[in-house]
């Protein structure tokens, strides 16, 4: 499925550093600045990324805890929150109904696309991601704070309810991976099967097509236009009549290819279980080069 192609989907996806800027001089706390710092290899390192340099008003967001629960293996590593308490926490941020929610990382927002995803799934109408990220801020040569920063000084309001966006389980992972196109968002190698860092099994979703995140965005760290992205992704297969699915290891970085998906007039679907779902359980895998396995 896709949008209008001849819309511009980045100008409700995407903020320049400057216009955010801009904005918060003119609506103030109706502005709500996430930063979503997180890493695979560096997991527990935000706070300490935070307390160094962060956008002046931000407010730090645990990834492993804020966005994301823990129950049994099979649900992988990052299953979605309760709504309950994602809402809490987004009051705790100072969300309200009407509020423009930005969020940024220091890796191109790899990490805080999941955020940017989670909070629209939830209902949350104007969530953009800062293009560039904090690297893009500091190129423009706006300030920056220190330190571990500040509560909102009000609780937000917002109430929130899943289901705005599309998600599959591991059946309907399977599903459009035979009948439409699956995509695997994680670095080749771990696709193919050389080597798995951190989940049970190498390999990906039997049928699923390898499109690594890291693609999406420029040298700078900026997203692609999207008519690039569009040709990208219709390169590995995607077309607009078909049903569009995508994963990753854990459901952060498939957020991110959701991203670029709907900058290129897409409507992906995420399966937020991800490859650590599917590998902690007894469904098939294929591993190689091909969607099918060699």
């Amino acid at each position: 499925m896709t949008s209008d192609p001849t819309s511009d989907p980045a100008r409700d996806l995407l903020i320049r550093p400057v216009d955010l800027a801009r904005l918060r001089d003119e609506r103030g706390a109706a502005v709500v600045v996430l930063d979503v710092r997180w890493r695979l290899d560096r997991p527990g390192a935000g706070p300490a990324d935070f307390a160094e340099a962060h956008l002046p008003g931000a407010i730090f967001v645990a990834l492993d805890t804020e966005l994301a629960a823990h129950g049994a293996p099979s649900e992988g590593r990052h299953p979605l929150p309760a709504v309950a308490d994602l809402q809490e926490s987004a009051r705790v941020w100072g969300i309200d109904a009407d509020s423009t929610v930005v969020v940024y990382d220091d890796s191109a927002n790899m990490a805080s696309a999941r955020a940017w995803w989670l909070l629209r799934y939830a209902g949350v109408a104007d969530v953009r991601l800062l293009d560039g990220a904090l690297a893009g801020w500091r190129e423009a040569g706006l300030p920056l704070e220190t330190g571990p920063g500040h509560p909102p000084l009000r609780s937000g309001s917002v109430v929130l309810e899943y289901g705005h966006l599309p998600v599959l389980d591991a059946d309907g992972a399977a599903d459009v991976a035979s009948s439409g196109t699956l995509v695997d968002s994680r670095a080749g190698e771990r696709y193919r099967g050389e080597v798995e860092p951190i989940d049970p099994k190498a390999g990906h979703v039997p049928g699923a097509v390898s499109v690594p995140t890291g693609g999406n965005v420029d040298a700078d760290g900026r997203f692609l236009a999207p008519e690039a992205l569009r040709a990208r992704f219709e390169t590995a297969g995607i077309t607009r009549d078909a049903p569009l699915g995508v994963y990753c290891g854990s459901g952060v970085t498939a957020a991110h290819n959701a991203v670029a998906m709907t900058l290129a007039g897409f409507e992906p679907a995420v399966f937020p279980g991800s490859w650590s779902a599917w590998s902690n359980s007894d469904r098939p895998v294929a591993t190689g080069a091909s969607p099918e396995g060699d």
